[in-house]
């Protein structure tokens, strides 16, 4: 009885867990390019009483053993990296990236970092920034009197400014594919960093070599499914519970033995 109580706090604790990922999946419903995380469990080791396949005599084994198990644990957490739904803004700074692939955003340290939210902005010196103003990379520049912004599939930024007649190119949004996105670490404002298991960048055109073509004037919403994960939750709730009436059963078989030993 001791070991089912230890059995079932792996159970409550893991789906304490469990319950958390999906509370932060729901609070980032409308997080624009947020990807859902899923928790993934593994059982712990197993205590083997008799071995599957041991001589039970000269001539005969054992079909299945007696092997008990010592409960279950949280071995990670994954990203789901499909894509979400595209949202029209038909603001002249908001991309949407129709595919594979991530931006590349400039740290304040040098670093690059990557990501799947396309809000763009301008800062005070004309510069094309993220939510959180830092640079785009590669680096672009919108002169003061510009009067519309174009940003092609393959992310070529091109601008009409007053007194010309033919537009003039800005530069060019380059995007950056994974050998296994799920890799990536997340450090929050939307943003990733690469790993050992993510694999180098790859940096692309956008619509070539598998990579998605930038869509302006559009934005990727999260890929969260508000009703699969409040099933998710009540599955969870229901399977908390149930651990929870382990404990309380083992406490009550406790009790009866010291009262009645």
């Amino acid at each position: 009885m001791l070991a089912s109580l230890y059995v079932s706090k792996t159970g409550l604790a893991a789906q304490d867990t469990q319950l958390t990922t999906i509370s932060n999946n729901l609070a980032n419903a409308s997080t624009v390019g947020f990807k859902r995380d899923r928790a993934v469990f593994e059982d712990l080791l197993y205590q083997i009483q008799r071995q599957p396949g041991g001589q039970s005599s000269e001539d005969t084994e054992l079909p299945s053993g007696l092997q008990l198990g010592t409960g279950v644990r949280v071995v990670g957490t994954q990203k789901e990296f499909t894509t979400g739904s595209i949202q029209i803004t038909d603001q002249a700074l908001d991309v949407a990236i129709d595919g594979r692939g991530f931006l590349q955003i400039q740290q304040t340290d040098g670093t690059i970092a990557y990501t799947r939210a396309g809000q763009l902005h301008l800062n005070g010196d004309g510069e094309v920034v993220n939510a959180s103003g830092l640079l785009l990379e590669p680096n672009i520049t919108v002169p003061e009197d510009t009067r519309t912004i174009t940003i092609g599939t393959d992310g070529i930024v091109s601008a009409y400014i007053a007194g010309q007649a033919a537009p003039q190119v800005l530069g060019n949004i380059q995007t950056v594919n994974f050998v296994n996105p799920a890799g990536l670490q997340a450090i929050g404002g939307n943003l990733f960093l690469e790993t050992a298991s993510s694999g180098d960048p790859i940096v692309g055109t956008p619509g070539e070599n598998g990579l998605g073509q930038i869509k302006q004037g559009m934005l990727e919403n999260s890929n969260v499914e508000i009703v699969e994960e409040m099933v998710n939750m009540i599955t969870t709730q229901r399977a908390y519970e149930m651990n929870s009436k382990v404990v309380s059963t083992a406490d009550q078989m406790l009790q009866f033995l010291t009262q009645n030993v």
